[in-house]
């Protein structure tokens, strides 16, 4: 049974049942233990162990090391990621020397020689971390074509067993739209059949 319980109940409760668990009967402990295993989730025998032990066990959940890239590298990796049309992190990465170099060139970025070394050393796990917050905010592409309810009932269906066509000159296709997140203004449409 899984609890609902953050990390943080979990130990508040423990150090409020500990004491009282540890100075119980036998018979009274059982039923202690009963209430904190239901409480929690945990598995008797951890559980047991939490509530012999409370101090023992860390209060708050240490992280192995602070974070190592500061805004100024978390922006340069965004508009790195921008300018590459937003592709994923395996394929940014490895492409990241040559495109820094290039925005660096025109003057769409300025960075110190520490920035630059933290960016290039990135690995691409790190990268996607780092852009997750920007995919939130991306939106994906629109439909430029609605459902026609006229000729709906009018239009057959196929699957591919009942492609049986025999006449020459028979096609089917569908329209892409290259327009991005906004269909204004000028953009292109691709045949796809």
């Amino acid at each position: 049974m899984r609890s609902h319980l953050s990390y943080q109940a979990k130990r508040e409760l423990l150090l409020q049942i500990a004491p009282r668990y540890r100075e119980a009967s036998s018979r009274l402990k059982e039923v202690i233990l009963d209430e904190f295993v239901a409480a929690t989730g945990y598995a008797r025998k951890y559980a047991i162990r939490l509530l012999n032990h409370p101090a023992d066990q860390k209060l708050t959940i240490a992280r192995p090391r602070p974070p190592h890239y500061g805004p100024e590298v978390q922006h340069a990796l965004h508009l790195a990621w921008t300018a590459a049309n937003h592709i994923c992190a395996k394929r940014l990465v490895p492409f990241l020397p040559t495109l820094v170099t290039s925005l660096e060139r025109h003057g769409h970025v300025h960075l110190s020689e520490q920035c630059r070394a933290d960016l290039l050393s990135m690995s691409p796990a790190t990268a996607d971390r780092i852009l997750q917050p920007y995919r939130k905010q991306e939106r994906h592409g629109i439909s430029t074509t609605r459902s026609g309810t006229l000729l709906k009932k009018q239009i057959p269906v196929r699957t591919f067993n009942d492609w049986n066509e025999t006449k020459p000159g028979f096609m089917e296709a569908d329209l892409v739209a290259h327009c991005g997140t906004h269909a204004g203004g000028s953009y292109l449409y691709e045949s796809v059949s």
